[in-house]
C-alpha cells in the first residue's frame, strides 16, 4: 500500500512537471500565430499558421529583415506581423520614389513586393529610440506598418517574438 501511494505521488509529480514545462514553453519560448491579411505576401499568406520564437530576441538583438509579431499599441488583443527594416538608433527615410534609406544610405533589399507608393510619416525620416524598430509589410502598398502614425516605431516591449517556422499550409523554416 505504501509503495502504491509512493508510485501515485511520483506519477502526479511527473504529470505536474510535464504540464508546468508545457506552460512555461507556451508562455516564454514558443507561440503559434495565424497570419491575418495580405500584408506579408509573398513571404507569408493570409491564414498561414506560424510558430514564433518568444525567447531569442530577449537575449540577443533583432536583426534587420527578421519577421516579428508585435502587439498593436492601441489594441493589445491585435497582433501584427511585419519585417524589421530599421534598428534602434537609426534614421529611416522613404523618398517619393519609394526607396528606403537607413542613415541616408540606400537600403538594398528584395523583400518588398512592389515600389512603395506612400512613404507616410517616414517621408521626412524617423529616428528610432534605443528600443525601437521600424517595420514594413512585404506587400508594401497593402500594409499598415511603421509608415502609419497609428503603428509608427515598434518598441521592444510590444514584440512577442520573431517568426520561425511555417506550420501550414506548407511546413518549413522562414528565412
Amino acid at each position: 500500500m505504501k509503495n502504491m501511494a509512493k508510485s501515485l505521488l511520483g506519477l502526479a509529480l511527473y504529470i505536474l512537471l510535464i504540464f508546468g514545462m508545457a506552460f512555461l514553453m507556451g508562455h516564454f519560448v514558443v507561440g503559434q500565430v495565424e497570419v491575418d491579411g495580405p500584408s506579408m505576401n509573398d513571404t507569408l499568406q493570409d491564414q498561414d499558421r506560424v510558430l514564433i520564437n518568444k525567447f531569442t530576441y530577449r537575449v540577443r538583438n533583432l536583426d534587420r529583415f527578421d519577421i516579428i509579431v508585435f502587439k498593436y499599441a492601441y489594441d493589445t488583443d491585435t497582433d501584427y506581423i511585419k519585417r524589421v527594416i530599421g534598428l534602434p538608433g537609426e534614421t529611416v527615410r522613404i523618398d517619393k520614389d519609394g526607396q528606403i534609406f537607413i542613415n541616408e544610405e540606400l537600403l538594398e533589399e528584395d523583400y518588398g513586393k512592389e515600389v512603395i507608393e506612400d512613404p507616410g510619416i517616414a517621408e521626412d525620416g524617423i529616428t528610432l529610440g534605443k528600443d525601437e524598430y521600424f517595420v514594413l509589410g512585404d506587400n508594401r502598398n497593402n500594409s499598415s506598418d511603421s509608415r502609419d502614425p497609428d503603428v509608427a516605431a515598434v518598441s521592444k516591449s510590444q514584440i512577442k517574438g520573431n517568426v520561425w517556422i511555417r506550420l501550414r499550409p506548407d511546413f518549413g523554416l522562414i528565412k
